[in-house]
C-alpha cells in the first residue's frame, strides 16, 4: 500500500550554493555510515559466535552512528520520555528515510520491514546488517514470520515496526493495521512482553514546506537525501517515547492497536493544525 493523500512534490533546483552544503555534508555523512558499518561487521564476528542471536555490543554503534548522522545533517533533535526496558515492541508513525535515524538515536531498536526492502541496492544490505526483520506481506508466511517474531523477541530484542503500513507526509497518523500485533499475543510471549507507542515529528526548516522530510509515495530516494543535505537552514526531530502498554491488558491486538494508534496520535506536534 501507497499513501497518495497529497500530490509528491517536486524537487527543487540546486543552486551552486545548495551543491556546496550537500558535498560537505554529504562526504562525512557517508564516512560515518560506511565506516561505522565496518565497525559493526567486524564485531559481528565476534558477537555472534559469543552470544548468538543477541546482540549486546553492535546496537551501540547503530545509535552512534544515526545520532551524529543528524548532527552532521544539522537537523536538531529533541526526545521527551523514557525508552522502555521491558522486552517487546516499539511503534510509531511513518513519514520518512529519516525515521531511522530519528528512531535509534535514543534506543536500540530492530526494524521490521517488508522483504522488498532487503533487495534494495545499499540500503538493503545496510539493512541487513544492522539486524533488520524482513517479512513478506504473504498470509501463508504468517506463521513463519510470527515464529522469527518469537524468538527475537524471546532473545531481548525491541523490534520497531510502522502499522501504518506505509509513509505519509508527517503531518497525520494513518490508521495502524492489527496484523503485525498478533506474534506479541502467542502464549510464549502475552504475559511478559509490552509495547511502546513513539510519535515522531518533523519540524521543517524556516521558509519550507511543512512536508519538506516528508517521504512517501513514488518519490525518489536520492533527488530527496540531496535536498535535505542542501537545505540552507535545517528544522528539527521530535520524538516523544509514550507510556509502554502491557499486551496482556488487552483482550487482542486490534484493540492494542488501537490504544498504540490514539497514543502516538497524541504526541503528534503539528503546528498550524
Amino acid at each position: 500500500m501507497t499513501w497518495v493523500g497529497e500530490p509528491e512534490p517536486v524537487p527543487a533546483k540546486l543552486t551552486p550554493a545548495g551543491w556546496l552544503r550537500a558535498i560537505l555534508r554529504g562526504i562525512p555523512l557517508g564516512l560515518l555510515v560506511f565506516s561505522g558499518l565496518a565497525v559493526l561487521l567486524a564485531t559481528r564476528l565476534v558477537e555472534r559466535p559469543l552470544f548468538g542471536l543477541k546482540r549486546p555490543i553492535t546496537p551501540y554503534i547503530t545509535q552512534f552512528v544515526c545520532r551524529n548522522g543528524l548532527r552532521i545533517l544539522g537537523i536538531g533533535f529533541h526526545a521527551t520520555g523514557t525508552p522502555m526496558a521491558q522486552v517487546g515492541g516499539v511503534v510509531a508513525n511513518h513519514a520518512s528515510w529519516l525515521d531511522i535515524f530519528s528512531l535509534n538515536a535514543r534506543d536500540r531498536v530492530y526494524f521490521v520491514s517488508k522483504a522488498e526492502v532487503a533487495g534494495w541496492p545499499g540500503i538493503g544490505w545496510l539493512a541487513r546488517a544492522v539486524g533488520t526483520v524482513f517479512i513478506r506481506r504473504d498470509p501463508r508466511d504468517a506463521g513463519k514470520q510470527k515464529t522469527v517474531f518469537e524468538q527475537r523477541l524471546q532473545a531481548g530484542h525491541r523490534l520497531l515496526f510502522f502499522p501504518e503500513g506505509t509513509s505519509s507526509d508527517g503531518r497525520q497518523v494513518l490508521p495502524f493495521k492489527p496484523t503485525l500485533f498478533a506474534a506479541f499475543f502467542s502464549d510464549a510471549l502475552r504475559d511478559i512482553c509490552f509495547v511502546q507507542p513513539v510519535s515522531v515529528t518533523y519540524v521543517a526548516p524556516k521558509g519550507a514546506s511543512e512536508r519538506f522530510y516528508g517521504w512517501w509515495g513514488d518519490m525518489e530516494f536520492a533527488p530527496h537525501l540531496l535536498e535535505t543535505l542542501a537545505a540552507e537552514r535545517q528544522g528539527r526531530i521530535e520524538v516523544r517515547y509514550h507510556t509502554p502498554l502491557r499486551v496482556a491488558a488487552f483482550d487482542n491486538r486490534k484493540a492494542l492497536a488501537a490504544a498504540c494508534e490514539a497514543a502516538v496520535r497524541s504526541g503528534l506536534k503539528i503546528e498550524g493544525l
